[in-house]
């Protein structure tokens, strides 16, 4: 298991009720699911539809139970932005 932080941007903090939390999880999977199980339906949705990056390099399309995460990392929750 790694620990480090989540953070949430614009309609995933509001969401998620918070800007960030902690994650005790060996993949990107199993902390997503984890935080999905603290929350709702709404939640569920955003992050569903959100792109994430871990320490700052990008997931991409990777299967999420295939990225592992860093003791102390953090992992940025994007929603889709609108605009440009």
């Amino acid at each position: 298991m790694a620990k480090g932080t989540i953070r949430y941007w614009a309609a995933a903090r509001e969401a998620a009720g918070t800007s960030e939390e902690p994650y005790d999880a060996p993949t990107l999977a199993e902390a997503l699911r984890a935080a999905r199980e603290r929350r709702g339906a709404d939640f569920a949705r955003v992050v569903g539809r959100s792109s994430f990056l871990i320490d700052g390099d990008p997931v991409g399309t990777r299967a999420h139970d295939g990225v592992p995460l860093p003791e102390g990392g953090t992992v940025e929750v994007l929603p889709p932005f609108a605009g440009g």
